[in-house]
C-alpha cells in the first residue's frame, strides 16, 4: 500500500493497496502474473527507548535507538542497539516478508510475524549507534536527512569498528573501499538510512 505525499514519489501516485499471496512450500510471494518475489521476513522494526529527558516516542524516524530501520538485511543473527536507560524496554515489530532495498513506496510486502529474541546486555560494547553481525556480514548504519550524511555515517562506524590492533584508522578506512558494499536501506521514514556490509569471509586470522 501507498499513499500520497509519502514515498519516492508521493506526489505522483494516488491512494493504491494490493494484497499478494504467498507460496510458503517455494518460498515466493506472488506479486502478479509470472512475478514472483523471494520471500525473506525480518522485522521492520527493532528498538529500545531513548534518553530518559526525551520521553515517550514512537518508532520512527530511526536514530541511535535503533526504531523503524526497515533494513532487510537485519536478519537472524545479531543486532547491537546502545542502551540509553534502565531496561532498554526492546520492541520488535513492522513484520515484512520481503522488501527492495530503498523501500521507495513506503511499504513493503507487509506480513504478521512472530519471532523469537535472546537479550543479552553487553557491557564490554560502547556503541554510539546501531551495529548489526550476521553469519556472513558485520554492518553499521547511519540515518539522517540527507543521505550523503547518513552515507559518511555508516563508513565512520565502519571505520571505528575496524581500527585497533592489529588495523590502523588509514588502513581501516582503504579496507571499508576495497571490500564494503553500502546499500541505501530507506529513503521515507522522516530521515534516510545507509548501512555498510562488511563480508567476515575477508577474515582469515581473526
Amino acid at each position: 500500500m501507498f499513499h500520497p505525499d509519502h514515498g519516492a514519489l508521493g506526489r505522483s501516485f494516488p491512494t493504491c493497496a494490493r494484497a499478494h499471496s504467498f507460496d510458503k512450500s517455494r518460498n515466493v510471494g506472488i506479486a502478479g502474473p509470472g512475478i514472483e518475489i523471494p520471500l525473506r521476513p525480518f522485522f521492520g522494526t527493532l528498538g529500545v527507548a531513548p534518553v530518559p529527558a526525551v520521553g515517550r516516542i514512537n518508532d520512527g524516524p530511526p536514530g541511535y535507538y535503533a526504531g523503524n530501520l526497515d533494513n532487510k538485511d537485519l536478519v537472524a543473527g545479531d543486532s547491537y542497539i546502545p542502551v540509553q536507560c534502565r531496561g532498554a524496554l526492546f520492541s520488535a515489530g513492522d513484520g515484512h516478508a520481503g522488501q527492495g532495498d530503498g523501500e521507495v513506496d513506503g511499504t513493503a510486502i507487509e506480513a504478521a510475524l512472530s519471532g523469537k529474541f535472546q537479550l543479552i546486555v553487553r557491557k564490554d560494547m560502547k556503541l554510539s549507534w546501531p551495529r548489526a553481525e550476521s553469519p556472513d556480514f558485520i554492518m553499521t548504519m547511519g540515518f539522517d536527512r540527507d543521505l550523503d550524511t547518513a552515507a559518511e555515517m555508516a563508513v565512520r562506524e565502519m571505520v571505528a569498528y575496524l581500527s585497533g590492533a592489529p588495523m590502523s584508522r588509514d588502513d581501516a578506512y582503504m579496507l571499508t573501499s576495497m571490500a564494503v558494499d553500502l546499500r541505501v536501506t530507506q529513503i521515507v521514514d522522516g530521515v534516510k538510512g545507509m548501512h555498510a556490509l562488511l563480508p567476515k569471509k575477508l577474515f582469515t586470522q581473526w
